[in-house]
């Protein structure tokens, strides 16, 4: 495979649906959302976890796959985004339905990942880039609050493991609003540094009549 002319940036040439990283990703998409249909289904929390965790080692694993056999695309990046809010989702309901206390905090919190964050996550498609990985090269600031390990980890980790620990529906609902809040700013952030249109989308100028 011929190398990349930077290890951050897009290549036409290599885009394709069916990598090793996007066939992990179909597998643990599939494994978890029936693992999650079948604990709310059955009332069965322990299920609900289990789909959580092959959600969340899938993850991991199809992404450090992809940076393994340099297999990146941004194809693979937006299938993977698109998975990631349909496991999510299918956990939190699950979770709301076999916990009905969770309801408000779950419902603020999909509003978060769901909308905004998705919103700010396929922003990346409108630079050269690979995945929201490499925003860095874009802004850091963004970057480092939104795509940072650190900060992942938080937005995906830290609401479902207090919720699953402590069971205080209060803790889980301050810590959504305050991601909701967050990634508004973010998004503002975003919109302050603008969205490119790209050359081939831009409106060809008008011509002048000869006169």
């Amino acid at each position: 495979m011929p190398s990349r002319p930077h290890a951050t940036h897009a290549d036409p040439a290599a885009e394709r649906l069916w990598t090793g990283a996007t066939v992990i990703t179909a597998v643990r998409t599939v494994a978890s959302f029936a693992l999650c249909l079948i604990g709310a289904w059955q009332d069965e929390l322990v299920l609900l976890v289990i789909g959580l965790g092959v959600y969340w080692v899938g993850d991991m694993a199809d992404g450090a796959y992809a940076r393994w056999r340099d297999c990146e695309t941004r194809t693979g990046a937006v299938i993977d985004m698109l998975c990631d809010r349909l496991n999510c989702a299918t956990f939190y309901l699950g979770f709301a339905f076999v916990e009905p206390s969770m309801f408000l905090p779950v419902a603020v919190y999909l509003l978060e990942f769901m909308v905004v964050d998705m919103f700010l996550s396929l922003a990346f498609l409108a630079w050269p880039i690979r995945s929201p990985n490499y925003f860095y090269e874009v802004d850091e600031r963004i970057y480092r609050w939104n795509w940072s390990k650190p900060a992942k980890a938080v937005n995906s980790s830290l609401f479902a493991v207090l919720l699953l620990v402590t069971g205080w529906w209060w803790l889980g609902l301050a810590i959504a609003v305050g991601l909701l809040v967050f990634k508004c700013v973010s998004l503002h952030w975003l919109l302050r540094l603008g969205l490119p249109v790209p050359v081939a989308a831009a409106p060809a100028a008008p011509a002048v009549p000869a006169g």
